[in-house]
């Protein structure tokens, strides 16, 4: 916190810092047992009406009464990755969407407005990378005509938690009374170290998906557009191993783009869980890519996935921020 020459807190940020990186403290309710004081580091998204909204890391959105502060500072933005790869959100994005092409796509400015008849979040939201060339009023009911005319929900994918991300956008998303309904998180690592593990004889790799490796996906009935958003991407491999019964024990995918391979869908036989497939099928990937020129790897994960996360970190992953999808508010729930 602050600390003047006096050795007193103050409170050294004002409505002009709005969009910068802040560290506040506030006192806490008196009335209500525990600590004091609450500390709370964020970006400051507003400042009207004696309310401070920060958002926070992980997307969340702190309210503070102004005349609770006790003391307050702007702070660096959070300090550079040291382990994995550096990238950048804005290249993450980027890469990520060409990964889960959708079937349809438009440029509302610089956003680009996604549609694969609902098939996953990712395919269905707009990617607001950028400027939308109009005012966000404007920008988001072209957003919800767009979706609408073609029977969806609009929804907004944002990003928070590195440099360049989106805390403001999700802070005015929820004052218009959008609804945060998911939160996962980019996770990067070295492909090298992937590749190197042990394993992966035993996986089949292929350029196409087949009957079998959809019966192990844990999306049944997939549709023709859900064959298209899987196998679209700049290079696509399919990994599987056999099992019984015609069904993989375990299967992955992955997207080559440059220096990134992307890795989803890597799933494995419940009763064949905790014998290393899963890596398996990574690492015989891994090699691929390699081969293709790849350096650097990425993949998303929920938040409240404790197994994978667990596994990820352990192959030299970590998180590289966090991203939502905001729903459009329910009619006339919007603050405009």
């Amino acid at each position: 916190m602050e600390i003047s020459a006096t050795g007193r807190l103050e409170v050294r940020i004002t409505a002009a810092d709005v969009g910068k990186r802040v560290s506040v403290r506030r006192m806490n309710d008196p009335a209500v047992p525990g600590e004091k004081f609450t500390d709370t580091v964020g970006v400051l998204a507003s400042w009207d009406a004696g309310v401070l909204r920060i958002t926070r890391k992980d997307g969340e959105t702190v309210r503070i009464a102004e005349s609770s502060l006790v003391a307050g500072k702007v702070v660096p933005s959070a300090p550079a990755r040291r382990r994995g790869p550096s990238a950048s959100y804005a290249e993450l994005a980027h890469v990520c969407t060409r990964a889960w092409r959708p079937v349809e796509s438009e440029r509302l400015g610089e956003w680009e407005l996604r549609a694969a008849s609902g098939f996953t979040r990712r395919a269905n939201s707009v990617l607001p990378v950028g400027d939308p060339g109009m005012p966000l009023d404007d920008a988001l009911e072209a957003v919800r005509r767009w979706y609408g005319a073609r029977g969806l929900p609009a929804y907004v994918q944002t990003a928070t938690g590195a440099e360049g991300t989106q805390e403001l956008l999700c802070a005015e998303l929820e004052r218009r009374g959008w609804v945060r309904e998911v939160t996962a998180e980019l996770w990067i690592g070295a492909l090298a170290p992937l590749a190197d593990r042990a394993g992966g004889a035993g996986v089949e790799l292929s350029r196409d998906v087949d009957e079998a490796w959809l019966a192990r996906y844990q999306r049944k009935g997939v549709s023709e557009v859900a064959l298209k958003v899987l196998s679209s991407g700049p290079s696509v491999w399919f990994a599987q191993v056999p099992g019984s019964g015609g069904v993989p024990a375990a299967i992955g995918r992955c997207v080559v783009d440059g220096r990134w391979a992307s890795f989803a869908a890597v799933e494995v036989d419940p009763g064949q869980r905790r014998r290393g497939l899963a890596t398996e099928v990574m690492a015989a990937l891994a090699r691929r890519a390699l081969d293709e020129g790849a350096s650097a790897a990425w993949l998303q994960v929920e938040t409240e996935n404790a197994g994978a996360r667990a596994l990820y970190a352990g192959m030299g992953f970590a998180a590289h921020h966090a991203y939502h999808h905001y729903r459009e508010p329910a009619v006339g729930k919007s603050d405009r």
